[in-house]
């Protein structure tokens, strides 16, 4: 049985935490890449109709950022910060509910199916230009996002598991405090890094967009 009572330090912690969910992360991160694949896939399923009216409304939305008609960086970053910041809650609560597991798998599907298909549609419809601005758009702040997805997904999934065993598996009897403390610090320190996604996503990207979108009309 583990030894709750030994402490470990911030870099042994992250080692055995990596050591301990292996198997978790490589699946997550099979069904996070799954996600992306079949939300570009979704993409060539649209009929001409819908990607016209799809690229209709992108075309309005870059003739807005073009000429700066768009919300303020600041009401961004407070939009951006608190929808991830509710994404990583409702996983985080959802690892403390032994039904939460298939919901958790579900979330990190979805956002591989959003990244994908945004991607996707942007190539599709507008080629190497499409790319570029997916590349300004989507990437950088996903450079961080992505990662504390499945970091955050991985943990939530692992925390389940145990409560399963906990609960059903006949002479396990972990204690409940410990795990529940390192699973929320885990949860808040890493989805801190979604105010340094939100401040990309708000200030840098816009300007980038701008850029790109300026050579391209």
């Amino acid at each position: 049985m583990r030894k709750y009572g030994k402490k470990y330090g911030l870099k042994e912690s992250m080692h055995r935490h990596l050591y301990d969910n292996q198997a978790i992360y490589l699946f997550t991160i099979v069904l996070f890449l799954v996600g992306i694949v079949f939300g570009a896939i979704v993409v060539n399923s649209l009929s001409i109709t819908q990607k016209h009216d799809l690229y209709m409304y992108l075309q309005q939305f870059f003739g807005q950022v073009s000429d700066g008609h768009v919300a303020t960086s600041t009401e961004m970053f407070k939009q951006s910060f608190s929808h991830y910041a509710k994404y990583f809650g409702l996983m985080w609560i959802l690892g403390l509910s032994i039904i939460g597991l298939p919901v958790i798998l579900v979330l990190l599907f979805l956002k591989g199916v959003v990244i994908g298909f945004t991607v996707g549609f942007l190539v599709s419809q507008m080629g190497m230009n499409g790319f570029f601005l997916s590349f300004v758009s989507v990437l950088p702040q996903n450079l961080i996002l992505v990662p504390a997805f499945i970091i955050i997904g991985t943990a939530s999934v692992s925390f389940c598991l145990k409560m399963i065993r906990n609960q059903f598996v006949k002479g396990i009897n972990e204690p409940f405090f410990p795990q529940f403390l390192q699973y929320s610090m885990l949860i808040l320190c890493v989805g801190a890094s979604s105010l340094i996604a939100s401040g990309i996503e708000a200030y840098m990207s816009p300007l980038l967009m701008r850029m790109v979108i300026g050579s391209i009309l």
